[in-house]
């Protein structure tokens, strides 16, 4: 079996193809990425909240527990200092009110120590201060140093405590609380100044007299406490702190207050170790005790109102948190929903756009493309339409729409004009094969004449085989052009006539050896189609094997059909090249295929008619490395044939019909018998002398061994010369003559008679591919008889 060409080289492609994003994830990245963000972004941010509002409560736990023992420090730390400026001073009971405050101090001292314990907090900027309380009292005992520098002592004390409240209760990572906390610590300041000025004035003892480092104490302390009451107390205070706060500067003792201290500024006088207060001193003290305890009242009212505010900011901040947490996640559900629904509605429309391309693509697109094909019209319903849509998945439909289009218009185009071509082609196709059915005509009319020449008849022989390859090539042609050959026949033709009726259209058709195993016929209108089939096969397989090996061609029924087995002893075919070409013979390739393996189109002409046929054909390796091919002839196109009655074998094609049949043998007179023609074998004369019922009249064999195409012998010889011999004209120039055979020889002479004369040859039913059969089967014995007296011979 001939090894067919590639359609073509293929071509691999060798840039490597970018990794692209599926678009699903590209849109959940879409989602995800603002989704994690606002995410992260409302966790840091609940997280600051919750971190503040954890702040604020603690604050708040830390002032319950701390600030009240801070601020009775406070104040017993300013009242221990104004009794140690009395004593100090020489007032009068002086030494028994400072035991008093120092015991209240160290009382105080003493809770704060044991409250102060987180070191979180700056508590031990009080704390480490007060390790020096008993070295100051002791100074103060026994006068060591200055007095300014021990009452600066306990000033610096309370300087911290007032830093301390400051730092830890004032709020200030909130707005608002710091904002409202500003009045408490400014309220401790003024108390503060307000006590320093109280110990300057005990500084001056019963006596009245102030240095000058006192008076400028007591003037910066009233300035202090005066700016801290208009700039910083009194613009602060709630609607409720300010009535309490006007009815505690309305008081007597608080406008005795500020008269003392205008008289301290208006009406001391300068003495040489520094000034002399006025009289109305004396009425401070009780003055004094009176407006610090409201003052520490309002002090106290401030800092539960601010702790309240700190109790309600925590809790709005953990509401907050709440609602953030709740709108956040509410946003977020939001979110994926959109998104899960945006991301199923894209994908659901990209679905659809791909099912609908895929079968577009798989399904419509070639069934409208075999239709045009086949010239058949298209509904263009069928195919996809542009709808308008302006949203982009609407146009990447509408693209793929008008490619569509563009690509059914042009293969409409292609095929009108491969249509064209195919009738362009079969009228060339008729046209040649009439011309080539009138040389075979011709060539028949010259055998009849021309057939006593043997030379010359062989020849015409040889030209008539090689005129029926040039109108096989033709009908390749027209079937490979769309058309169909036409099948005459009218009666079911047996299997082994059809093997013989394939083997005939083949050049070098004495290699082909056919084995019929099964007595079956083929339906008529298939007749032609299947001897093409094999004929193509036969050719091939004789062609592109060895020129003496044999051809085998063998049928027989199979459970799917009639399996036809072509094998041949050509060269080994790669497995590649196998499935190559039983592509070929499965599928019909396109013009462009077939422009490239123009010179080898048996295997198209083959696929054409088995998909024609409904066949099946198979190449593979035969078990004598050459090529088998493997014809599956479907039951419907077989005719079961009677038993006991042998089949009727199908008119033979008009195209191999002979116009005028020639004689089968030349009777010639033949000269007077010879004694030693007695000795003639009687195997020649029984092949001549007629017998009841008739034999099969033998076909003339030309010089290169070929059998004449006559189908029939002439109707009726004139036999002329009584009486004359019978002389047969020698099949081939190569092979000796037989011997001449004389009748009535071998008879007694008194038994001989002169022959009458046949005035008729009875007409012989046989057909000529049975006579070609057993001229055939009687050569080859006669060889083998040869052969064998050979081997015998010395």
């Amino acid at each position: 079996m001939s090894p067919i060409e590639p359609e073509g080289i293929r071509r691999q492609s060798t840039t490597r193809r970018r990794r692209t994003v599926r678009l699903r994830t590209l849109l959940i990245l879409l989602a995800v990425v603002p989704t994690v963000a606002m995410g992260t972004q409302v966790t840091l941010t609940a997280q600051r909240l919750l971190a503040q509002s954890e702040q604020l409560r603690a604050d708040v736990a830390a002032a319950e527990k701390i600030g009240a023992p801070l601020y009775t420090l406070m104040v017993d730390m300013q009242a221990e200092r104004t009794a140690t400026a009395a004593q100090w001073a020489g007032a009068d009971g002086a030494d028994g009110e400072l035991r008093a405050r120092r015991e209240a101090t160290d009382l105080a001292a003493a809770e704060f120590r044991r409250l102060a314990n987180d070191p979180a907090r700056s508590f031990g900027e009080v704390t480490r201060p007060l390790d020096k309380l008993a070295e100051y009292r002791q100074r103060a005992d026994t006068r060591s140093g200055t007095a300014d520098s021990t009452l600066s002592y306990y000033s610096g004390v309370i300087g911290k405590v007032i830093q301390v409240y400051q730092q830890e209760f004032s709020h200030a990572e909130d707005a608002e609380l710091a904002q409202a906390s500003r009045p408490v610590v400014a309220m401790l300041q003024a108390t503060e100044m307000v006590a320093r000025e109280d110990t300057v004035l005990a500084l001056a003892g019963p006596s009245g007299d102030l240095s000058f480092a006192g008076y400028d104490q007591f003037v910066s302390a009233l300035g202090a406490q005066r700016y801290l009451h208009e700039a910083l107390i009194v613009p602060h205070l709630t609607a409720r702190d300010q009535r309490f706060y006007d009815r505690v500067v309305g008081s007597n003792d608080w406008q005795t207050k500020t008269r003392i201290e205008s008289a301290v500024l208006s009406g001391h006088k300068d003495i040489v170790s520094g000034i002399r207060l006025p009289a109305e001193i004396r009425g401070w003290q009780s003055a004094h005790a009176n407006f610090s305890v409201q003052m520490t009242t309002l002090n106290i009212d401030l800092a539960r109102s601010v702790l309240t505010r700190g109790e309600a900011k925590a809790d709005e901040l953990q509401t907050e948190v709440a609602w953030l947490i709740a709108g956040s996640g509410g946003g977020l559900l939001a979110v994926v929903v959109v998104v899960v629904f945006t991301t199923r509605s894209v994908l659901r429309r990209l679905h659809n756009l791909h099912v609908r391309t895929v079968t577009v693509a798989e399904e419509t697109l070639p069934d409208v493309v075999a239709r045009l094909q086949r010239g058949q019209t298209v509904d263009p319903g069928a195919l996809p339409a542009v709808s308008g849509d302006r949203d982009e998945v609407g146009r990447i439909s509408d693209a793929f729409a008008r490619a569509v289009a563009v690509s059914v218009e042009g293969h409409r185009q292609l095929a009108a004009e491969r249509h064209g071509f195919g009738l362009f082609a079969s009228g060339i196709a008729s046209r040649t094969g009439n011309l080539v059915s009138r040389q075979l005509s011709l060539t028949e009319d010259l055998q009849d004449t021309f057939g006593h020449d043997e030379a010359l008849l062989a020849e015409l022989m040889r030209a008539d085989q090689l005129t029926v390859g040039m109108r096989r090539q033709i009908e390749n042609l027209l079937i490979l052009a769309g058309g169909e050959v036409p099948d005459p026949h009218t009666d079911p033709m047996r299997v082994a006539d059809l093997l013989r009726e394939a083997a005939s259209e083949v050049e070098d058709f004495r290699r082909i050896e056919r084995q019929a195993l099964d007595e079956t016929s083929v339906e008529p209108s298939a007749i032609s189609q299947i001897s093409h089939l094999l004929a193509e096969l036969l050719d091939n397989a004789t062609r592109f094997s060895p020129p003496r090996s044999k051809v085998v061609i063998r049928a027989e029924l199979v459970t799917d059909g009639l399996s036809v087995e072509i094998e041949d002893r050509g060269p080994r075919v790669s497995p590649e090249r196998y499935e190559e070409m039983n592509g070929r013979l499965h599928e019909a390739p396109p013009y462009s295929v077939l422009a490239q393996n123009a010179h080898r189109l048996g295997l198209f002409v083959v696929g054409h008619l088995a998909d024609q046929l409904g066949a099946t054909v198979t190449l593979r390796r035969s078990v004598y490395g050459g090529t088998s091919a493997v014809v599956i002839l479907p039951q419907q196109l077989l005719v079961a044939t009677d038993e006991g009655q042998a089949p009727r074998a199908s008119e033979p094609r008009p195209r191999r019909e002979l116009q005028a049949p020639p004689p089968a043998l030349e009777l010639l007179p033949a000269p007077a018998p010879a004694p030693a023609a007695a000795d003639a074998t009687a195997a020649a004369d029984a092949a001549l002398v007629p017998t009841a019922p008739p034999e099969p009249e033998p076909v003339v064999h030309t010089s290169a061994g070929l059998p004449s195409r006559r189908t029939k012998a002439p109707a009726a010889l004139a036999v002329a010369a009584p009486a004359a011999a019978l002389v047969r004209v020698p099949a081939t120039a190569a092979r000796p003559a037989l011997p001449e055979r004389v009748p009535q020889t071998h008879i007694a002479e008194q038994l001989r008679e002169p022959r009458a004369p046949e005035t008729t040859v009875r007409p012989d039913t046989a057909t000529p591919e049975e006579v070609a059969d057993a001229w055939a089967d009687y050569e080859q014995g006669t060889q083998t008889v040869e052969e064998e007296l050979r081997r015998e011979q010395p």
